[in-house]
């Protein structure tokens, strides 16, 4: 018996192949692995966003619309001799089953975090048969966005011991007002290139104050982007109501009506 959407799955694969096909559309068959990588990290970004939300047919339509830029790179890589859909189903099976062995195998685990752990050990022993790096922080995409991919490099390596305890919060507090301290230094002295350097320092302590409060710091960031976007309308709203242009306002005045807007906001 096949599994729930299987047809469906051969259906897409049939469409787009259809779709790259000489009498199909010309914008799919122009389409490169160079030219998706855009869409995909739009797609991606999209699907995110419809979880955000919590609508469940829009989050059906992006999970969608990210399994066609799956389907669709694995159709231009076939073309050009490299692999198929097949290939990177049963890859993606296997790879499953193998970094399962509490599920497929007979070992044991307590909890998530023995899962985490053995996976990541399963990766390392992949990494060293293939002769791959095999740092901790092997693996971690370089193109990966900064604050996540801070995120990820900290777990790896506090997977090693190199980290404060969990406990001890003030420490990792104290490292933060530290790198506060050294970036103000700099912006005194007005040198550019350590300034930036110090600001990196900053940004990579709060990541792992985030970290040990048990805090996303991609979820904190984008709660406070919404924030802000929605007080910065509400001035804006303020100031169509009075007839004036922001530009044309004092600092003393757009401070007033932002503070009028935190209230505003926080009523809704």
């Amino acid at each position: 018996m096949s599994e729930p959407g299987a047809e469906t799955f051969g259906d897409l694969v049939g469409i787009l192949r259809r779709l790259r096909s000489p009498d199909g559309c010309p914008w799919d068959a122009e389409q490169t692995l160079d030219s998706l990588r855009r869409c995909i990290i739009e797609e991606s970004y999209e699907l995110v966003e419809a979880i955000e939300g919590g609508a469940a047919r829009d989050v059906c339509e992006e999970c969608g619309d990210v399994l066609l830029q799956v389907v669709f790179v694995a159709a231009v890589a076939s073309e050009l001799g490299m692999f198929d859909i097949g290939d990177v189903t049963r890859a993606i099976c296997a790879k499953l089953i193998k970094r399962h062995p509490h599920v497929f195998g007979d070992v044991k685990v307590r909890d998530s975090g023995d899962v985490s752990r053995n996976w990541e050990a399963i990766k390392a022993s992949e990494r060293a048969e293939r002769g791959e790096d095999d740092s901790a922080m092997a693996g971690i995409p370089m193109g990966m966005p900064s604050l996540p991919r801070s995120l990820r490099m900290q777990e790896r390596a506090a997977r090693k011991g190199f980290d404060w305890p969990q406990s001890d919060i003030g420490s990792v507090r104290d490292k933060v007002l530290e790198e506060l301290g050294e970036l103000g230094a700099e912006v005194r002295r007005m040198d550019l290139g350590a300034s930036e350097e110090e600001l990196g320092d900053v940004l990579f302590a709060v990541v792992n104050l985030a970290r040990h409060l048990g805090i996303n710091p991609e979820n904190a960031l984008q709660s406070a982007n919404s924030k802000f976007s929605s007080r910065f309308r509400n001035v804006e709203a303020q100031a169509a109501e009075r007839n004036v242009k922001m530009e044309d306002l004092s600092l003393e005045e757009l401070e007033d009506m932002w503070q009028t807007a935190k209230r505003a906001v926080a009523g809704e």
